[in-house]
């Protein structure tokens, strides 16, 4: 398929550049497969579209605060966005400024700074500092929303720019799917007899990288740090032995999962994944998916379109348009079946 394929209109208004008050008060379309049904709920009714026994996989990576403003040394700025740690005064970043090299240090204080050590893809930064990484990020970092949320990130953004169950530190974009989730939903889901599970992925800034070669076939994925546990494992291999439906929570989740099952039988993995998911991909472990409304001409629309099919993600993309449904990180929901019960 071609790059074009996968681009569609969206009015700027239509960006959600803030969260709702309730994260469940999204609204979710809901999309079979099977018949190409699409209905129109809000995500505190996903209780009702799910089974007891059912099991969600959510992704429990925790965002960092990963851009860090600083100056050159000659007082130019710079903006660094973390893409991954490597060691604790170690990392891979994005860079934004005029004419760095290796060699050039970047300040955030007179004690604190980074060093550039080399420069392929990414740069490697060695951090300089009387406090610990975690420090650093802690006093001087910012949460990083996505490029399309035109204004800084406030105080309200450490809290809704995560979920409620996010738990090991290592993403620089939140899993988003996740965002909409609340005390209130999950105490209605176990109280239904949905069960839960856990993989993580910790989401780098290449997940905002938009395909860019007209065969799709040409694009090359970024990598990411993934770890499936030994209970997830078993979660999903009970709920298949019984008739139940696994539900990945997230692209990321759903990334998760498909890139282990490539291998063989799911089995513990902690790992890295590149894994491609475009039409015509396999997908051997999950019934459903719970997604965002997704960027044009991006990976993640193409997995959407793989998943749900490229006729009905179309069908879906316009009506969401019409509808006026909120799009990206802090916009709607949607859940797609390929399994109903």
């Amino acid at each position: 398929m071609k790059l074009s394929d996968f681009d569609y209109d969206l009015p700027p208004e239509r960006i959600a550049h803030y969260p709702l008050e309730r994260r469940s008060q999204s609204r979710l379309m809901v999309l079979d497969q099977a018949s190409g049904s699409i209905v129109h709920q809000h995500f505190y009714d996903l209780p009702q579209f799910l089974n007891s026994g059912d099991l969600l996989v959510f992704n429990d990576s925790r965002v960092i605060p990963a851009r860090l403003l600083g100056r050159k040394q000659t007082g130019g700025k710079v903006e660094i966005l973390i893409e991954r740690i490597l060691a604790p005064d170690l990392l891979l970043a994005h860079v934004k400024a005029s004419h760095i090299k290796p060699g050039h240090l970047t300040f955030l204080d007179e004690q604190t700074f980074f060093t550039v050590l080399n420069h392929e893809r990414l740069y490697q930064l060695q951090l300089t500092s009387p406090y610990s990484l975690a420090e650093v990020l802690q006093k001087w970092g910012h949460i990083p929303l996505p490029p399309y949320i035109a204004r800084p990130d406030e105080v309200m953004d450490q809290e809704r720019y995560q979920t409620v169950y996010a738990k090991h530190e290592g993403s620089v974009a939140a899993p988003t799917a996740g965002l909409h989730f609340d005390a209130e939903t999950l105490a209605a889901l176990q109280k239904k007899g949905v069960q839960f599970a856990y993989v993580t992925l910790h989401v780098g800034a290449g997940t905002f990288q938009p395909v860019k070669v007209e065969n799709i076939l040409e694009h090359v994925m970024h990598s990411e740090l993934i770890f499936l546990p030994q209970a997830t494992v078993d979660a999903i291999n009970e709920a298949k032995a019984r008739g139940s439906r696994v539900i990945s929570v997230g692209t990321t989740a759903t990334r998760t999962l498909e890139s282990v099952a490539k291998m063989g039988p799911l089995h513990e993995y902690l790992g890295e994944t590149d894994i491609f998911i475009y039409p015509d991909f396999k997908f051997k472990v999950i019934d459903a998916m719970i997604t965002n409304f997704h960027l044009p001409k991006s990976s993640l629309l193409m997995m959407i379109a793989a998943f749900s099919g490229y006729d009905l993600m179309r069908k879906a993309y316009e009506l969401a348009v019409q509808e006026q449904y909120r799009f990206f990180s802090y916009g709607d929901a949607m859940l797609i079946f390929t399994r109903r019960a």
